[in-house]
């Protein structure tokens, strides 16, 4: 090896612990190899629950990574990731972003890592860990305010909620205006004899506004689509807009 330690048999049983996920460290003791030491990182409960529901929402998951390629692949047979890329540095992981994108397709980051900041700004939406660096989180456009990747989940559901109810309400205007306006202004009146009065007029306007901020008001009822974890006893997760 690099400092010309005989490791033996190790790297072959660091291979079988890299193809389990896991990151294998060498210890040597005067020269010689002692040990061979495994560390991974321990999945979230809430993560398996988590990509189920993006791949519900018909959704793709990318897992970008400065791992061993053999410890991320090993993740991403677990996980049930579509797609990965493994052992780059920060500006590997803008690069993968570029490449997913190539196709048309839309990218949401999620990282909470200092190495994570140039991926967050160059994606199409950069989603922070709020237990994160200062640094991703100023680099996002939301942050979740828990380590909980189930709030990834409830984040599209309420934009995807959000962005409807605005569809619907700019139809709803849209197609009420262009109906009575012409009516307002008496294109019925030398067929028909009919008219709208000012006040109709007003009135209908303002039931136009009532019936626009009421659909808006729906929101407020919005569940998440997925539990999460409170942060703290007696606090629930939130999400919030970067600054």
């Amino acid at each position: 090896m690099r400092d010309g330690i005989d490791l033996g048999a190790l790297p072959a049983q660091a291979q079988e612990a890299a193809r389990k996920g896991q990151t294998p460290l060498y210890a040597a003791i005067d020269g010689q190899a002692a040990a061979l030491i495994c560390v991974s990182d321990r999945i979230k409960a809430a993560t398996p629950e988590a990509i189920d529901a993006l791949h519900a929402m018909r959704l793709k998951v990318a897992m970008i990574t400065g791992d061993a390629q053999a410890t991320a692949q090993a993740i991403a047979a677990d996980l049930c990731i579509d797609t990965v890329v493994a052992e780059v540095l920060p500006e590997g992981k803008v690069a993968a972003i570029e490449t997913l994108r190539a196709d048309g397709q839309r990218v949401a980051f999620v990282g909470d890592g200092i190495n994570d900041a140039p991926a967050l700004a160059a994606a199409d939406v950069g989603i922070a860990i709020g237990t994160g660096t200062d640094v991703a989180v100023e680099a996002a456009e939301v942050v979740l305010m828990s380590g909980d990747l189930r709030g990834v989940v409830n984040a599209l559901a309420a934009s995807r909620a959000t962005l409807r109810n605005i569809r619907q309400n700019l139809f709803w205007a849209f197609a009420y205006n262009t109906a009575l306006i012409p009516v307002a202004a008496g294109v019925l009146y030398p067929a028909f004899g009919l008219t709208l009065s000012p006040m109709l007029a007003a009135g209908a306007m303002a039931l136009s506004s009532v019936f626009v901020v009421s659909n808006a008001l729906r929101l407020r009822g919005l569940k998440p689509v997925l539990g999460e974890a409170p942060r703290s006893a007696g606090g629930a997760a939130q999400l919030v807009p970067a600054q």
